[in-house]
């Protein structure tokens, strides 16, 4: 059964870091497609960055140039640093297997964890 943890959220001012962390368990965890999603309040969810099994990665445009998406297999985690932080980067952040479909980056599995919350204030 497929776990996820996210951590390391929390309320930074604009232009501040975080760094989340999300905890896998379940799968073959070195084999497979991670990414991070975010949800706003009163948005859909939407892609935010994925690492593939052999570490290349990739970004939605806005937030290219200031967050790092990583992984330790060792320890089955996933992260996310992010820099510069605005406003807009205000969401719940999920962890999830990823797969391309339809040239997109989307979930692989249905369930997902309960997020962890970043605030950015002005």
């Amino acid at each position: 059964q497929v776990q996820v943890v996210e951590s390391g959220g929390g309320t930074v001012q604009t232009g501040g870091s975080l760094r989340l962390s999300c905890a896998f368990s379940g799968r073959a965890f070195s084999r497979l497609d991670m990414g991070w999603f975010r949800q706003a309040p009163g948005k859909e969810r939407e892609f935010v960055a994925a690492i593939r099994w052999g570490g290349n990665t990739y970004y939605t445009n806005s937030v290219k140039g200031r967050f790092t998406i990583s992984r330790d297999n060792g320890k089955n985690t996933v992260y996310l640093q992010m820099s510069s932080l605005k406003a807009e980067d205000t969401a719940v952040y999920h962890c999830n297997t990823v797969v391309v479909a339809s040239g997109e980056w989307r979930p692989s599995f249905n369930s997902w964890g309960q997020g962890t919350q970043v605030t950015v204030s002005s």
